[in-house]
């Protein structure tokens, strides 16, 4: 069935979970582990903050998306029937609570037991008079000059406030009763959390028993406590906390644009000027101070978010760095596949032997940095091209693809200036680039390129011969070691013909709308997609089995969710792991009953996608950049390939996909009502942690994922 027939089918508010409120669970689980008990308290910070970066984040850009849906007047309903005033009803009812949460976690728990580990977090009157003089003095010397005090009266506007900066509100009043308002902001060059020791106690670092000790103090608490240095003369009646959150998604008109690179730099000046979609203020501040900021921020009540506790708390990801390292994991060390240990062979004929799959962080990234370094040096090598969406402020692939231009080699890069907040550090390296001869493209107009690729062009006895890398994740050498994505190198002469097309598509002028063996959107993903599943409808209507397993980080399209409830209501079991969003509502009888959904948040990002279809027994395994959502189908240029050779394939399907479904510490399984059980292991069953195990057996087995089963 066609896949508009398909959506007219299901097209129903009750098949559909709403994709902002899912993502809102995902960050709830994100919460979750925070409040794992088993976990080391470091860790349980690190948790706190990723929490709460994603959720400014959700604020910048899909809160800010609702809100100027409603202040356009739309009121046409998304697909599961909310209309955008409805939806920001119900993320902002869902949210509350879980910043409580949050919050009573940090001051009931967090602290406290950062105190039993030796580190404080102090409030300025903790400190004793000697201290708090020390404290003055550095005040004065190092934090006073570089604060500018901004005051609002009828001469003077006010003030432009930048988006996340913590800020102070403060009002004075002279010596003949005039009362002002004033705002500072708390410089983010400062750390938030000031580590008071280094200035009282320079010397004491280590306790008698050895433990590492340290006190820290808020900085806006030190600010506040010195104000009358900023303003002499004048009394100091109160100072209150506030911080804003701004709209950072403004639209590009690419197809005006005679030059991408300088749009996005102009782009990237406008989200500094976005409107304001959210004001945190301490629960302290008084009324008029707020009606002050709301109506100078042109902001209403509902925008508001009033909280007990310290605000900008992700902040607190800095002490994650202290050298405690009895309160966090132990260290994980990525392993190279013995594979890459022949000291006789290089990488290209160690690729001619077979294709080589690297699961990371499992996998150490080396041999793909590798790859790039050897073709920058290997006189044979004529040609590089690769695509970078994320590279990271200090990249060696970077380094080496400048070392081969400069070499005299061909090198074409795509560098996506659109990947969303690094498009400053993508603009830097374009220039790096092209300074040394690098063609550099900046992307497609309306496009996203998210596409993972790497192609190495050599000359050999027998005539010029391509290598390839494919991944699901980045080029980028820190997410390499957090994230679980999977590469392969090969050189399917098929595959590597189709990259080439690709990056023809991506650097010249091209209508190819047929590859051999990848699949590639926006030109036939989601057909492509649709037609595998419908095999395995088939197969079931034949008398055969029908199975499919995908993993990915979000399943979104209509169309996608449309044709996996009509597989289900065929017979065709299916599994599907969803890091994050996931708007398909499995386990319901005549729509969904044989379609499992779980979801693991673990010590790594799970980013890896996979897709099994059976095929009645002759599996097929693809890999690939692309979630099943409207703008990875449509709006972006991405890629699934497939794995050929049988026993990689093997390790794909028994080791990585089985492990991740006998999940039963990490895993939650999602019910009808858009809620997520833990999966708990039953009494006598075997505890299985899918990163856990992948770890251990990674070490193992010395990273030959061929010899792991399960």
């Amino acid at each position: 069935m066609p896949g508009k027939e398909l959506l007219k089918k299901y097209k129903d508010p009750k098949n559909f979970f709403n994709r902002d409120l899912s993502w809102i669970e995902f960050n709830r689980r994100v919460l979750e582990e925070a409040l794992n008990p088993e976990l080391p308290l470091l860790e349980k910070i690190k948790f706190i903050s990723i929490f709460l970066t994603n959720l400014d984040e959700f604020y910048m850009i899909r809160i800010s998306g609702l809100k100027e849906q409603i202040a356009a007047n739309i009121i046409e309903p998304s697909i599961e029937g909310f209309t955008p005033r409805e939806q920001i009803q119900k993320i902002e009812k869902t949210i509350q609570p879980m910043l409580k949460e949050v919050l009573d976690l940090w001051t009931e728990s967090i602290v406290p037991e950062l105190k039993e580990n030796g580190i404080s977090i102090l409030e300025y009157n903790d400190l004793d008079d000697s201290e708090k003089k020390i404290l003055t003095e550095y005040f004065q010397k190092e934090i006073y000059p570089i604060l500018t005090p901004l005051a609002f009266d009828p001469g003077r506007p006010f003030p432009y406030i930048s988006n996340l900066s913590l800020s102070l509100a403060i009002l004075v009043k002279k010596p003949n009763g005039e009362s002002h308002f004033a705002r500072l902001k708390i410089p983010d060059i400062i750390p938030r959390l000031f580590q008071i020791d280094r200035i009282i106690h320079p010397s004491k670092k280590i306790n008698s028993d050895g433990q590492f000790n340290a006190r820290f103090i808020w900085v806006e608490d030190i600010i506040t406590a010195n104000l009358n240095f900023l303003f002499p003369g004048m009394e100091i009646v109160e100072a209150h906390r506030f911080r804003i959150t701004r709209d950072t998604d403004i639209e590009l008109q690419e197809d005006e644009a005679d030059d991408l690179l300088k749009v996005i730099e102009e782009h990237i000046r406008q989200r500094r000027f976005g409107r304001v979609v959210r004001l945190e203020v301490a629960i302290m501040m008084p009324e008029f101070m707020l009606e002050t900021l709301m109506e100078n921020l042109l902001i209403g009540r509902e925008d508001v978010h009033i909280v007990e506790g310290p605000l900008g708390l992700s902040d607190i990801i800095m002490l994650y760095d202290l050298p405690c390292h009895q309160i966090k994991f132990p260290p994980f060390y990525p392993v190279i596949p013995k594979t890459f240990e022949e000291e006789d062979e290089d990488i290209f004929s160690i690729i001619r032997h077979k294709d080589i799959l690297l699961h990371h962080p499992y996998h150490s990234f080396n041999p793909v940095i590798s790859f790039i370094k050897q073709a920058s040096v290997d006189p044979e090598v004529l040609a590089i091209k690769q695509t970078l969406y994320r590279v990271g402020s200090d990249s060696p692939i970077l380094r080496y693809l400048i070392e081969a231009a400069e070499r005299g080699k061909q090198v074409a890069v795509l560098v996506e200036l659109k990947a969303r907040f690094d498009e400053q550090n993508n603009i830097f390296w374009a220039r790096e680039l092209e300074k040394v001869g690098v063609h550099v493209v900046y992307g497609l107009v309306g496009l996203k390129t998210h596409a993972k690729m790497t192609l190495i062009v050599r000359k050999e006895s027998d005539g010029l011969k391509r290598y390839v890398h494919l991944s699901t994740g980045n080029y980028n050498v820190v997410t390499a070691k957090l994230y679980t994505d999977i590469g392969m190198f090969t050189d399917d002469e098929d595959i590597c013909a189709d990259v080439s097309d690709i990056f023809n598509y991506l650097t010249g002028y091209s209508k190819q709308t047929e590859f051999r063996k990848l699949i590639v959107a926006p030109i036939s993903m989601r057909e492509k997609i649709l037609v595998l599943i419908n095999r395995e409808i088939e197969n079931v209507k034949n008398g055969g089995i029908g199975r499919i397993v995908f993993k990915l980080n979000s399943i979104v399209d209509p169309v996608i969710i449309s044709s996996l409830y009509e597989a289900s209501n065929n017979g065709v079991k299916i599994d599907l792991i969803i890091r994050g969003i996931c708007c398909l509502v499995p386990g319901v009888e005549g729509l969904s009953e044989n379609i499992r959904v779980t979801s693991i948040v673990g010590r790594f990002l799970e980013h890896s996608r996979i897709f099994l279809f059976y095929n009645n027994g002759n599996e097929e395994v693809y890999l690939g950049s692309a979630d099943m959502m409207q703008r990875n189908l449509d709006r972006r240029v991405e890629i699934i390939f497939p794995v050929q050779d049988e026993k990689l394939k093997n390790s794909v399907i028994k080791t990585v996909l089985k492990t991740y479904l006998k999940d039963n510490v990490k895993a939650r399984k999602l019910l009808p009502d858009m809620s997520y059980q833990i999966m708990h292991p039953l009494d006598g069953d075997k505890r299985i942690d899918s990163q856990e195990w992948l770890m251990n057996h990674t070490i193992k087995v010395g990273g030959s994922y061929s010899k792991i089963k399960i």
